[in-house]
């Protein structure tokens, strides 16, 4: 597999179609899987996956082949589908809180539900939150890199956080996993 993925790299940097068509395929489902909880609906997620896919081809020469292909190309995902969110989403009103409350959940409640059931409340939530609970949750990024990332306050990017984790509590309550 590395050595196939190291080929096709190549030719998607000399521009051979048939290996950008052959890479393409290979990561098509990974990239959607990753794009998919940032977006409401599978059309937008798949024209986050084709953007990205454009992004990573033009900046395949900025990858470093001695390094995993996939968390390069998942930080292009993610990127593009908060390029997405500031192209096309009306950002939702936030007050900026200075230190956000948190809600606790059980650990366990995540083991109760199925990947499809996740994204299914995942999607549920507005964009804005979706973002502050995929960003900083699943991807790690704190408060401040979030803020850059979304061009926000850090005081935004914690009460969206909050405001996720609410909601997200009460759709849990309401379809009786939480």
């Amino acid at each position: 597999m590395e050595s196939r993925l190291n080929d096709l790299i190549l030719g998607c940097r000399s521009n051979d179609r048939r290996s950008q068509k052959s890479l393409y395929d290979l990561f098509y489902g990974y990239a959607l899987a990753v794009a998919l909880p940032y977006c409401s609906r599978q059309t937008e997620a798949r024209e986050v996956v084709n953007d990205a896919f454009l992004k990573a081809f033009v900046g395949l020469d900025k990858y470093n082949s001695k390094l995993p292909f996939k968390p390069w190309f998942r930080t292009i995902v993610v990127r593009s589908a908060i390029n997405y969110y500031h192209k096309y989403l009306d950002k939702l009103p936030v007050s900026d809180l200075s230190e956000a409350e948190t809600i606790g959940f059980d650990d366990d409640f995540l083991e109760k539900m199925t990947p499809d059931e996740v994204l299914d409340v995942l999607q549920e939530l507005p964009p804005s939150y979706r973002l502050a609970i995929n960003l900083f949750v699943f991807e790690g990024y704190s408060h401040p890199e979030i803020a850059d990332m979304l061009g926000i306050s850090v005081g935004a990017s914690k009460s969206n956080l909050f405001k996720a984790k609410k909601q997200l509590k009460q759709l849990l309550k309401d379809i009786n996993i939480y």
